[in-house]
């Protein structure tokens, strides 16, 4: 089972969950809220024995600059 990533629109909580398939109903694990949205996942790829992280444009958060996203870099 894959796990995908939510933000529940409630409560503004971020989460995981494994789940069977991305039609499979979830609900907030704070707040119970079904009123959720599935994130776009980060994801590494093997090409050429290194590892490379698949980043969507627009910078990261958290303190991770995303790979040169801020600019500071």
């Amino acid at each position: 089972m894959p796990i995908y990533e939510y933000r529940c629109r409630s409560c503004s909580a971020d989460f995981e969950k494994y789940v069977p398939g991305a039609a499979a109903k979830v609900a907030c694990p704070t707040c119970a809220s079904g009123d959720i949205t599935r994130k776009l996942s980060v994801f590494g790829l093997r090409s050429d024995g290194g590892v490379v992280a698949s980043m969507p444009s627009g910078g990261g958060g958290g303190g991770c600059c995303g790979g040169g996203g801020c600019g500071c870099h």
